[in-house]
């Protein structure tokens, strides 16, 4: 029996109320989306003295950011070989100091705002679905130990009963600077902490076109929304898988893709330690992956691409029967364990398969999190709050070529998920 579709993550906070108010005449920056994104940014620039409104068109975190397991993962979702052939060794170092700064920032922001959201530094283990992908492990570790100064850990096949309940792997990694956490509580606790500082959040405020328009001589934004109308210096568009036309330009570049989580029913401390030892954050070696982690009440969460397509009733119900088989075949001991949970939620991904954060058309955007959302998410809020307030930009990925589908074959309606989905089940059945 496929259950209803509930998010687990909100089951474990009273959402927060924030009264409606009338929006300003004007701010110094409008931020598009109440994400991490848009909320770390809305803090950061808040704390510096600017008028900032954060136009969110649900409620605070209503999109990827408290649909996702939790992960607070290092590195990228591109291998670091792949990186360094692609952009050359120094902005690939910058790009996974990047990363490992994003989880010290989500912590230091955790500890400062006293969010209590089950931060966790438990490091995260990536198994090897292949022989060959072991090898791969290998060689990854030895580049990011040389090249970044940066330790990981090989545990081999006969090592993995210590790390994880499962004979079905060929070996794994460790990396011990990741983290776990409750991305609900986490997410609510950054808009609280955006508010303190002085930004203005306005939920069910949906934008609806924006228009260049100078006043008092500066250049700057006439900003339409479902609840009236602003003038903003600056925009920040932080909407990720939830890009719309209003930013046509960005939707072009930006995938949506569905991934979608089941979380088990509470397990007894017997069990829930067999499964995962160590309370890793885990996910495994395929393109077409699967990801999972005990919550912080001792249920399993497995999440994977088990439909491409963005959440609707159809895709959830399927996705619930697709992950409660994967998560059977990699622990079989939980085949008579019911499934209390599922939902799905709408990642973002450029064609690259990279971050993504700058200036286009006039508007700063961070988008192209590719599932590693939560820390980078984050940083880059800040990174581009940086920018806005001092005209640098710092970040790794501001000057990366950022680019669209082949032949321009793609208006932000993504019909070839179908096919991407196959290819890299293919890829997964020949690696």
């Amino acid at each position: 029996m496929t259950p209803a579709e509930r998010n687990f993550w909100l089951t474990t906070l009273q959402p927060p109320k924030i009264p409606p108010r009338e929006l300003p005449q004007s701010a110094d920056v409008a931020v598009i989306g109440g994400g991490f994104t848009g909320l770390s940014a809305a803090r950061t620039l808040a704390q510096r003295g600017a008028k900032v409104a954060v136009l969110e068109a649900e409620n605070v975190g209503w999109g990827a950011s408290c649909r996702n397991g939790g992960m607070v993962l290092s590195g990228l979702k591109l291998g670091t070989p792949t990186l360094v052939a692609r952009y050359g060794r120094e902005a690939t170092q910058r790009m996974y100091a990047a990363s490992l700064e994003s989880i010290d920032f989500v912590e230091t922001i955790v500890r400062e705002e006293n969010i209590a959201c089950d931060f966790s530094r438990c490091g995260h283990l990536e198994v090897a679905c292949k022989a060959r992908h072991f090898e791969e492990f290998r060689r990854g570790a030895e580049t990011i130990e040389r090249e970044f100064a940066h330790k990981l850990r090989i545990v081999e096949k006969a090592d993995l009963p210590g790390e994880i309940g499962s004979a079905i792997y060929h070996g794994g990694i460790v990396d011990e600077a990741s983290a776990g956490v409750n991305p609900a509580r986490y997410v609510s606790g950054l808009g609280f902490a955006a508010a303190r500082a002085g930004a203005e959040i306005h939920e069910k405020t949906c934008v609806t076109d924006l228009q260049r328009a100078s006043r008092d001589g500066r250049p700057g934004w006439n900003v339409t929304t479902s609840r009236g109308a602003l003038h903003a210096r600056e925009i920040l568009v932080a909407t990720s898988g939830y890009t719309s036309r209003i930013t046509r330009s960005l939707q072009r570049r930006i995938i949506p893709i569905g991934s979608f989580i089941i979380v088990t029913q509470m397990l007894p401390e017997i069990l829930a330690t067999e499964l995962s030892p160590r309370n890793r954050m885990i996910y495994d070696s395929k393109n077409y992956l699967y990801y999972y982690r005990l919550t912080p009440d001792k249920r399993m969460l497995f999440g994977g691409r088990a439909a491409f397509f963005p959440e609707n009733e159809n895709t959830v119900r399927e996705s619930a029967r697709i992950l409660r088989d994967g998560m059977i075949k990699v622990y079989p001991q939980l085949g008579q364990t019911r499934v209390e949970f599922v939902w799905g939620g709408t990642l973002d991904f450029a064609f690259d398969i990279m971050p993504h954060a700058g200036k286009m058309d006039g508007m700063y955007f961070s988008v192209g999190y590719a599932g590693h959302g939560v820390a980078m998410a984050t940083l880059l809020g800040k990174k581009i709050a940086e920018a806005i307030l001092t005209g640098k930009d710092d970040n790794p990925f501001a000057g990366i070529p950022f680019p669209g589908a082949p032949l321009g074959l793609y208006n932000g309606k993504p019909w070839f998920l179908p096919f991407a989905g196959a290819w890299y089940k293919f890829l997964d059945w020949v690696s």
